[in-house]
């Protein structure tokens, strides 16, 4: 029977959602096992730890991933849109004209969650790809001088193939990582197979057991338990590339059965030959598939990448239109999938960012300490933020609301925890990325109120005699006399908590003392435009404007020597930082051959 469009369309939807978002969760089976043994906990092989260690690897699937972000976290979707930053904005009404202390705060945690995703998007490409580059060297000791070149010229290739959009890459990952998930299943499934009494550990008192049998130190073991759950975060950032039901339909349908199995195969591996811990993945494969099974491995773990890329380029594309990022290009990569996006920006900053990495560090070891620290703090926020949204937005009743939010928090809090005590020697790095990034978005959104308190006002004399369109930071600052110049239309452009003003008008009308003020609303996903608009207006709801009037924007910046609410390192960096951002001109898509940039007065 051939297949529908519909049918055909939502499968290579899933399948390139199966490229792109998990990847990092996906490629978790190379080390995670194997670091519960290995690692600092170092744990012995023996039947009761290999039971244990398979339980809280199943069952923090089964909670953080399943319950927690597939079945929850995927559901607080703002219109579609995903990420920290959404989240936090899910929560904060358009209406109010004044936020609460809670409504600050709760922001405050999605800037923050954000920034940390932006370190662990530079920091999981260096890892992954040097990791994959060094599991060839182990293989043929030949490829060892050339593990840091080869890197550097993989990560370059991934980085330029971003320009192409998420859809095209995800339809050149989807079929690898197709290959990969049941190459994972099929090799758990055989040792299984041979050793079936492995599947034991999906009892969940074997977890309450090794705790109760190894104490504190068993907590040590979190640390890489949270290996097998890394990449839950990235995929709900990367939530407005494909929409939830396609992330769901490759978890459930593919993805979770496939780590279950090779995670239960490895195990039974372990508990017939404990020997083989220190490569107990490559062991799962027969002596012929080793070389093939790298050279797949290799391809699995570069793809890794691109979930934080991707969510990378979201949360980027919500704080530059949310106004805690200075303006910046954005490309809309497919017709059909809104949420589709490419920053050039954003790409180049984790470009430079991870390839100063990989020279700085170049071993996957090096690198290793720095890598979790973010996304378990990012994980933590992201359950504060739960809470609301089950309370305020679904109508969860407080008590119910706090019990979950509580059990994850509870899972979420351990696994920080377990890792915190990475801060010195790597850690750093993600949380210095974080605190510098919240800086300048302190920054940038400080001075952009400053000056939208800021009167500023434009003589006649420097207005054309045509028709003209002034764009306002706010309808109550307006920059001239109308009285002086009748044929005028004033354009206020606001950014809305929702991602896309879906079946509501981007625009009003008012009249303000006899002025005609266009009150302009976009969503923080949309590209704002502004002639778009007017012509919309002048169709629909009798705007009367000509139809080539030349647009006005009033452009003022700091003195650096003087007091304006900012010290003066502050006002410099906003001053770099808006000398190197888009012009408003190409944000709100004016024609440039009739935009007139004026400079009343500079703000003190």
């Amino acid at each position: 029977m051939s297949e529908t469009p519909a049918t055909g369309s939502r499968a290579a939807l899933t399948l390139a959602a199966l490229g792109v978002v998990f990847g990092d969760i996906g490629t978790s089976p190379l080390y995670a096992l194997r670091e519960c043994f290995v690692g600092v906990s170092g744990f012995p092989v023996d039947h009761p730890n290999v039971f244990g260690i398979l339980s809280l690897i199943t069952w923090s699937l089964v909670v953080v991933v399943t319950l927690k972000y597939v079945g929850l976290v995927l559901r607080a979707d703002n219109q579609g849109e995903g990420g920290i930053l959404a989240l936090a904005h899910l929560v904060v009404p358009d209406e109010i004209d004044a936020w609460t202390r809670i409504h600050w705060l709760m922001v405050g945690t999605g800037l923050f969650g954000a920034a940390l995703l932006f370190g662990d998007g530079i920091i999981t490409p260096a890892l992954s790809v040097l990791s994959a580059v060094e599991g060839l060297a182990v293989a043929t000791p030949t490829f060892e001088p050339v593990v840091v070149p080869l890197t550097l010229a993989i990560l370059l290739g991934l980085f330029a193939i971003q320009r192409f959009g998420t859809g095209r890459v995800g339809s050149l990952f989807g079929p690898v990582m197709l290959v990969w998930f049941a190459v994972l299943g099929g090799l758990g499934l055989w040792r299984i197979l041979e050793h079936p009494m492995v599947l034991g550990g999906l009892d969940p008192r074997h977890a309450v057991s090794f705790f109760a049998s190894h104490g504190a130190h068993g907590t040590l073991i979190l640390g890489a338990v949270f290996l097998a759950v890394t990449g839950a975060e990235a995929m709900y950032a990367d939530l407005g590339h494909f929409g939830r039901a396609p992330i769901q339909r490759a978890w459930f349908g593919l993805v979770f059965p496939a780590l279950l199995l090779n995670y239960f195969g490895q195990g039974a591996l372990l508990l017939q030959h404990p020997e083989v811990v220190d490569e107990v993945f490559y062991r799962l494969a027969p002596d012929w598939a080793l070389y093939p099974l790298v050279g797949l491995a290799t391809l699995a773990t570069i793809i890794a990448s691109q979930a934080v890329i991707s969510g990378v380029f979201s949360l980027t594309v919500q704080a530059v239109q949310l106004q805690y990022f200075p303006r910046t290009p954005i490309h809309h990569t497919s017709s059909a999938h809104r949420g589709q996006i490419y920053v050039p920006a954003a790409n180049r900053f984790l470009m430079v960012g991870t390839l100063l990495l990989v020279l700085a560090f170049r071993s996957s070891g090096g690198l290793a300490d720095a890598y979790g620290i973010a996304v378990s703090l990012t994980m933590v926020l992201t359950t504060g933020l739960l809470f609301f949204v089950m309370r305020d937005r679904w109508g969860w009743p407080a008590l119910g609301a706090m019990a979950v939010a509580g059990l994850f928090l509870a899972i979420d809090l351990g696994f920080f925890l377990s890792i915190v005590r990475k801060v010195m020697s790597g850690g750093w790095i993600p949380l210095t990325i974080a605190i510098v990034l919240v800086m300048v978005m302190a920054v940038w959104r400080r001075g952009r109120q400053l000056l939208d308190r800021h009167r500023p006002r434009v003589a006649p004399d420097q207005l054309p005699d045509a028709p003209v369109v002034v764009l306002v930071r706010s309808p109550e600052h307006v920059p001239l006399d109308p009285s002086t110049h009748p044929e005028v239309v004033f354009v206020h452009v606001n950014q809305c908590h929702r991602p896309y003003m879906s079946g509501m008008s981007h625009g009003e009308i008012h009249d303000h003392d006899g002025l005609r003020v266009v009150h302009a609303c976009f969503g923080f996903m949309e590209q704002p435009d502004v002639p778009g608009l007017l012509e919309t207006l002048a169709r629909e709801d009798g705007l009367d404007l000509d139809d080539d009037p030349t647009y006005i924007l009033v452009h003022e910046t700091f003195r650096p020597d003087n007091d304006s609410g900012m010290p003066a390192w502050a006002k410099r960096v906003y001053t770099w930082l808006e000398h190197r951002s888009e012009r408003v001109s190409q944000s709100y898509q004016l024609p440039s051959e009739r935009v007139v940039e004026l400079n009343p007065e500079v703000l003190q």
